[in-house]
C-alpha cells in the first residue's frame, strides 16, 4: 500500500497486504487430523511443513516445554486433541523453539463454518514488543512456577476452563474439556498408591459434600510431570465464593512441592533411624526388637506361623574393655553387629542389640532344630572371625520357640535362662529352652 491517505485504503489493500506480510496462514481440519500451510515465511519456512498432522501441528507450536523444543511425555499428549478444539476465535502469544533460539509468536485461530476446521495465523513478534512486558511478568512468573497446573471447575455444568500448565506456557491453554473427561483421564499420571484417593477426592459428590462455600482441601501425592517423573505434588481444591449456595465451582491447583517433601522424607528417615535403631552398631535397638517379638506373636496367632529367637551374650566381654580400652570394646561391638548382619541376610531374620553386650536375633519360619542349628552356625561363625586388636572372641547363645501363649516376657524368660544354662556349661556353645 503506498498511500498516507487512510481513506484511500480499501478492504483488498488491507487484505493484500495481511497476505503479503502474514509469517504463516495454515487452514487444518481437526476432524481428519491435517493440516496445510497456504503461506509460510521467515523461521516458518523451515520451521512448517507443507502439510502434516494437525495433533503434530499442535504439539510443535505449544504443546512442548516453554522455551524449548523439547516434548511431553507419550502420557500427557492425550490432552492434545481437545487442546485444538476452538469454539470461537482464539488469540495467544506461544513461544516457539527453533535451532535453538527462541521465537515469540503470536498465534490466532479463526473457526470456520465447518466444524473443527480452522485458520491459524503466525505472526513472529519482534523483541522489543514484549521485553517490558516480560521483565514486569518476571516477579509474578517466579512465584506462581511452583503452580504447575491451574483451572476452574463447575461440576453442575460438567466444564473445566482457564486451565494454566506453567511448565507449557504462561498464558492460558485452550482445551475444550468436560470435568469428568478430565478427571479420568489424569488419574493416569497420579503415582499407582495414590490413585484411589485421587478418585475419591476429585469425586464430584465428595467435593459437594465436603468442601463449603471458600473453604480449601489440599493433601501431598506423587504425581508424574511432563518431564514423566514422579515429583511431589500438593493436590488443592478451593470452593468458590458465590451467593448461589447451589453453585458448586471450584479452583483446582497443582502445587510443586517436590524439594520440600524430599527434605522432610530425609528427616524424617533420619529420626527413623534414631528412633528405631541402636546409635553404635547400627542394627535395631531395644525397643524395636520389643516390636519385632510382639509382630511375630501376633503373626503366630493369626497366622499360624512360627518363629524362634536367641540371645547372644559375648563370653567375657568386660576383660575386652579392661585390656584394650572402651573404645576398642565399642569397635568390637560394632564387628560383631556386623558378622550377625551379614550371617542372617538372605534368611527371614531380624538382629539388634539388647543392650552391652547382649544381641538378639528373631528368625521367622524356624522350628526348634532349625532353631538351634541356625544357633550354632552362628556361634561357630563368630568364633571363627578375627577381630582387630583383640583377635577372636566367643559367645553363649540361649534359645527358644515363640508361640502364640507368650508375652514378651515369658518368651524373654526362658531365652534368657537358655543363655545362662550355656555360660554355666562352659561358655561358647549354645542352649535351648521350650518350655
Amino acid at each position: 500500500m503506498n498511500t498516507d491517505n487512510i481513506n484511500d485504503i480499501t478492504l483488498e489493500d488491507v487484505m493484500s497486504y495481511a497476505r503479503e506480510n502474514t509469517d504463516a496462514i495454515i487452514v487444518a481440519d481437526g476432524r481428519t487430523d491435517t493440516y496445510k500451510a497456504l503461506a509460510r515465511r521467515g523461521m516458518f519456512a523451515e520451521f512448517l511443513d507443507k502439510t502434516g498432522s494437525y495433533h503434530d501441528l499442535i504439539e510443535k507450536l505449544w504443546y512442548h516445554f516453554n522455551n524449548s523444543s523439547d516434548t511431553v511425555i507419550e502420557d500427557y499428549r492425550v490432552f492434545i486433541p481437545t487442546a485444538g478444539k476452538f469454539s470461537g476465535k482464539y488469540s495467544r502469544r506461544i513461544n516457539v523453539s527453533f535451532e535453538g533460539v527462541t521465537h515469540v509468536v503470536q498465534m490466532t485461530v479463526y473457526p470456520m463454518v465447518s466444524e473443527e476446521v480452522y485458520i491459524l495465523v503466525l505472526d513472529e513478534l519482534d523483541g522489543s514488543q514484549y521485553v517490558d512486558e516480560t521483565l514486569t511478568s518476571k516477579k509474578v512468573t517466579t512465584i506462581q512456577n511452583t503452580y504447575l497446573f491451574s483451572m476452574y471447575v463447575d461440576l453442575i455444568k460438567d466444564t473445566t476452563n482457564s486451565i494454566s500448565i506453567t511448565e507449557l506456557s504462561e498464558d492460558v491453554q485452550n482445551q475444550k474439556l468436560k470435568y469428568s473427561e478430565w478427571r479420568m483421564m489424569i488419574v493416569n499420571m497420579i503415582g499407582p498408591d495414590d490413585q484411589d484417593i485421587f478418585l475419591e477426592r476429585t469425586d464430584p459428590e465428595y467435593l459437594k459434600k465436603n468442601l463449603a462455600v471458600g473453604r480449601t482441601s489440599s493433601y501431598d501425592c506423587l504425581m508424574m510431570n511432563l518431564e514423566g517423573k514422579y515429583i511431589w505434588v500438593k493436590l488443592i481444591f478451593r470452593r468458590a465464593e458465590t451467593n448461589n449456595p447451589d453453585d458448586f465451582r471450584f479452583v483446582f491447583m497443582v502445587q510443586d512441592i517436590h524439594e520440600s517433601a524430599e527434605e522432610l522424607m530425609t528427616a524424617l528417615k533420619t529420626y527413623e533411624y534414631l528412633a528405631l535403631k541402636d546409635p553404635l552398631t547400627g542394627i535395631y535397638n531395644h525397643r524395636q526388637l520389643e516390636t519385632e517379638m510382639e509382630n511375630a506373636i501376633k503373626g503366630i496367632i493369626s497366622d499360624q506361623l512360627i518363629a524362634s529367637m536367641m540371645i547372644l551374650d559375648i563370653d567375657y566381654f568386660k576383660r575386652v574393655n579392661d585390656v584394650y580400652g572402651h573404645a576398642a570394646g565399642d569397635d568390637a561391638l560394632k564387628h560383631f553387629a556386623e558378622v550377625i548382619t551379614a550371617f542372617i541376610a538372605g534368611k527371614n531374620a531380624v538382629a539388634g542389640r539388647w543392650g552391652g553386650e547382649e544381641f538378639v536375633v528373631i528368625c521367622y519360619d524356624t522350628d526348634k532344630d532349625a532353631a538351634i542349628s541356625t544357633a550354632d552356625a552362628l556361634r561357630r561363625r563368630i568364633e571363627d572371625e578375627p577381630f582387630d586388636k583383640i583377635g577372636h572372641i566367643t559367645c553363649s547363645i540361649g534359645v527358644t520357640l515363640i508361640t502364640a501363649e507368650d508375652q514378651i516376657n515369658t518368651a524373654f524368660e526362658r531365652m534368657d535362662k537358655a543363655v545362662y544354662e550355656a555360660k554355666s556349661a562352659g561358655r561358647n556353645c549354645v542352649r535351648a529352652v521350650f518350655r
